[in-house]
Formats: structure tokens, C-alpha cells, sequence
């Protein structure tokens, strides 16, 4: 009797074993977990009417943009506050690239007054004057580069970019560029650069798919112009004033 209860409790417990095996196996798949790595690439400069690119190739702002997303619906960004530094009658750094909605902070580092202003492209605002130690603030939360400059020391002029994705990198003097934290999907490549023309800039435009085998972008060559070097105005639309400028501040 024993021996067919031990025979019995062995079969039984071989036919759930097996179907315990069965429902793992048809059970619901396991989520995904998403990859995040970065995505490098390389790009050039050709300056028009030449076979041969710049050697410097740096400052170029490379970006991606997940496919369907539009102006209206930037993605945010784990970091919204960044520093742009006034010291030595300079902006540091010269080029900051933020996603759009972020807060720049304009920190006053020098032992004189400055005021900040851009009204030109982009987001237009006037910090003031205001003296040092002390800082100010402004939301870019309009897409595309922002000039800025200062109202009392025409030397100081720096470019806000604010892209619609926190997916962005700025290129060595190399060429090269690597973006962060890129999670794997469709995107649409944006490009960058101060001296190349809009319509240029909007035709290398292109969909990139980006998945854990696929991490790079193909070489981009971004045809340049030389700008003349011209004035600027200052925030009233006239000429800095050449005795202001010679003074100790």
C-alpha cells in the first residue's frame, strides 16, 4: 500500500512540475529594460569652393529628436538650471546648449556692473544692469540659438541653443561628438553650426534608428560660409558709446 502511495505522490509531482514549466513558459514576456549609452558620430567642415575641410571642426551641436515629437512636446530635461558665468568681461562658456524650457542662470563674477541682453533671434529678453556678486535669470523656452551680448562691453557675445530634446552633444576640434543617454528608438538628427546657412543646416536633417547593435551616426559634412565680421549694436540700436567703453568697467 505504501509503495502505491510513493508511485502515486512521484507521478503527481512530476505532472505539476510540468505544468507549473507550461504556464512560465506561456506566461506574459518579460518588460524590456531600455539602453542607454551613447551615440558618437563625426562631422566636417567644408568652407565653400573648397575640396579640402577646416581643421577645426569644434562647435558643431549635434541633437536627436524622437521621431513624431514636435516643438510643442520637447521632452524634459533631468537637468533645468545651467550657469552661463560672466568673468574677465567674457561669457563662459561661449556656446551652452540647453533643451528647451530650461532656466539659464547669468552669474555676475566680475567687479563691475554688466547687463545682459539678446534681442536679436531666438529668446528675447533684458536682464538690466546689475552689479557684481549678484545673478539673474531667464526661461529659453523658444527653440533655436539666442545672441547675446552685454549693454556696457560690446567684446562679450555668447549663443544660447535650445533644442526640442535632451539628447545633444557639441563637437571637438576633431569632429567628434558623443550624446549621452540615449535610449533606443527612431529620431530625427538635427544640426548646428554658427557660420553654415539655415537652408543647409535643414537639409541634413535625416530619421536615424538607434537600438543596442546601431550606436553611431553616419559622417556628417556641413557646408560652411566665411562671415564678415561686423559691429554689433547695442540694446537701443545704437553704437557703443567709445568713451563708456574706455573706462575701468
Amino acid at each position: 500500500m505504501k509503495n502505491h502511495q510513493n508511485i502515486f505522490l512521484a507521478i503527481l509531482g512530476m505532472l505539476l512540475g510540468a505544468a507549473i514549466g507550461v504556464a512560465q513558459s506561456n506566461g506574459p514576456a518579460a518588460v524590456p529594460t531600455t539602453s542607454l549609452s551613447e551615440v558618437a558620430g563625426e562631422v566636417s567642415l567644408m568652407p565653400a569652393g573648397s575640396s579640402r575641410s577646416e581643421p577645426d571642426a569644434s562647435k558643431v551641436v549635434v541633437w536627436l529628436v524622437p521621431f513624431g515629437a514636435t516643438r510643442q512636446t520637447a521632452l524634459p530635461a533631468e537637468k533645468t538650471h545651467y550657469r552661463l558665468l560672466q568673468r574677465n568681461k567674457r561669457f563662459e562658456p561661449g556656446l551652452l546648449v540647453v533643451p528647451v524650457g530650461s532656466i539659464v542662470d547669468f552669474p555676475n563674477a566680475d567687479p563691475w556692473f554688466h547687463n545682459v541682453f539678446s534681442l536679436y533671434r531666438g529668446k528675447r529678453f533684458d536682464l538690466g544692469l546689475y552689479q557684481a556678486g549678484s545673478q539673474r535669470s531667464v526661461k529659453f523656452d523658444r527653440p533655436g540659438p539666442s545672441y547675446l551680448f552685454c549693454n556696457i562691453h560690446p567684446e562679450m557675445t555668447s549663443v544660447v541653443l535650445a533644442v526640442e530634446a535632451p539628447y545633444f552633444a557639441i563637437s571637438d576640434k576633431n569632429g567628434r561628438y558623443a550624446i549621452p543617454n540615449v535610449p533606443a528608438g527612431r529620431y530625427v538628427l538635427h544640426v548646428w553650426y554658427e557660420n553654415a546657412p539655415p537652408e543647409s543646416l535643414q537639409a541634413l536633417e535625416r530619421p536615424v534608428e538607434i537600438d543596442g547593435e546601431n550606436r553611431s551616426v553616419p559622417p556628417i559634412s556641413i557646408p560652411v560660409v566665411k562671415q564678415i565680421e561686423t559691429t554689433h549694436k547695442n540694446k537701443y540700436g545704437q553704437d557703443y558709446d567709445p568713451d563708456a567703453i574706455k573706462t575701468d568697467y
